[in-house]
Order: structure tokens, then C-alpha cells, then sequence
């Protein structure tokens, strides 16, 4: 038996055992969701959903998809724009097909339970020990230790002086060269000598696909 079932705006035809990969829901790996927008159950077709009809399904895990990448360009106008994006996805596997009002037979993932209130004294009690803590000496990180988070943010280390001007590489912008800059790569040098690990790190963190870098790469051996 299957079923046609809607989600984040799409239609999927599925049936027991079946694994699919749908628009992000929430849940753990593990967590068991359902479908109530459940559009067909084999030759019955809702008008538009079919009454009392229900859909399971186990979530194996959360992911992304690929990187899709988007390139705008101005004509005669010295303007370009690059954008990546990857959309979220879950990995989830058909359990059950049910008809009729029928009840799964393993429930969904229970959602978190409200505070219970806490009595009137413990109450106080929190204000108290809250008012004690924003009386105390606050102590101030070292600058130093927050310059060193701040460099262990970028992707790659910038050499000493002034850095080469990028937007002669053809393809890298203002505005990608800036975002370069912002994570370490300033010189020609620099790009010539990425590895084919690094040309993936910058692909996973940034808005530039693998291509790009590496016909980057190419051209940069040239300038050097």
C-alpha cells in the first residue's frame, strides 16, 4: 500500500520502508514524526485530504543538501555578486500506513514539558542568590585571549604586509576579495599554494564552489 503524503510544501509518494529525504523537521535522530496531510491512501483520494488517514516515519538524520551557488553579474558596471546556499534536509524512514482513525504504534517524540512553578519561597530565594551574583565583581577576559579567539575564527593565517590586490584574478570581486581578506587569504601566493583539502574547507565555509577555486588557483600560480 502507499500513500501520497504533503510536507514543507511538497508531495511525496511513499510506502512502508520507504527512505526519503524531506524539507527539515524537527526531531532527533531516532524521533518518530507523522504526516496528518496525508492526499491519497492507494486508490482513495482525498477531497483534499483523506479523513483519518495518518503517516509515520523515523527520522535517521539531519543534513544539508549540496552547495547550490548563485552568480549575478552588471554588465560594463564592475559588479558581481556570488551567494551559496544549502538547505536543510532530514533523512526519514516510512513506518506505518494508517487508515481509519488507527493509532500508530510507536507515538511521536513527546514535546518538552513545562516548568512546574516553583513555590513562593524558592521563588525569593532565586531573586536573591540572582541579585547576589549581578552584585559581584564581574572578571574581564584578557584581551589578549579574545585577539586569539578572534584569529582562530579565520580559515587561514594572513602573512606579514601588505597584501596582494586579488580582484586582478579574474572572477574574485570587491566583494569576494573582501570576504577572502576576512579569512586569511590576501596574497597571490597564498592561493596558488591551496591544497586540495583546503579548496574543500573553503567550500564547505564559504560562498565559493570548488570550481572556482581551483581555476583561482590556477591562475594565481601564473602571477606569482
Amino acid at each position: 500500500m502507499f500513500a501520497v503524503i504533503k510536507t514543507g510544501g511538497k508531495q511525496y509518494r511513499v510506502a512502508a520502508e520507504d527512505v526519503l529525504k524531506i524539507e527539515k523537521v524537527t526531531g532527533d535522530a531516532g524521533d518518530m514524526v507523522e504526516f496528518n496531510e496525508v492526499l491519497a491512501v492507494g486508490d482513495d483520494i482525498g477531497a483534499p485530504l483523506v479523513s483519518g488517514a495518518l503517516v509515520t516515519a523515523e527520522i535517521l538524520e539531519q543534513g544539508r543538501a549540496k552547495k547550490v551557488i548563485s552568480f549575478k553579474k552588471r554588465r560594463r558596471q564592475n559588479s558581481q555578486r556570488t551567494k551559496g546556499h544549502r538547505q536543510h534536509l532530514t533523512t526519514v524512514k516510512i513506518a506505518e500506513i494508517l487508515t481509519g482513525g488507527a493509532k500508530p504504534s510507536k507515538k511521536a517524540a513527546a514535546k518538552p514539558a513545562a516548568k512546574a512553578e516553583k513555590p513562593a519561597g524558592d521563588e525569593k530565594a532565586a531573586a536573591k542568590a540572582d541579585a547576589a551574583k549581578k552584585d559581584a565583581p564581574k572578571k574581564e577576559a584578557p584581551k589578549k585571549e579574545a585577539k586569539a579567539e578572534t584569529k582562530a575564527a579565520t580559515l587561514f593565517t594572513a602573512p606579514d604586509g601588505d597584501g596582494d590586490d586579488l580582484t586582478k584574478i579574474k572572477g574574485i570581486g570587491p566583494v569576494a576579495a573582501t570576504q577572502l581578506n576576512e579569512q586569511g587569504i590576501t596574497t597571490f601566493a597564498q592561493i596558488a599554494k591551496l591544497s586540495d583539502k583546503d579548496i574543500e574547507r573553503i567550500d564547505e565555509a564559504m560562498p565559493f564552489s570548488a570550481d572556482q577555486i581551483s581555476d583561482w588557483r590556477h591562475q594565481a600560480k601564473a602571477m606569482k
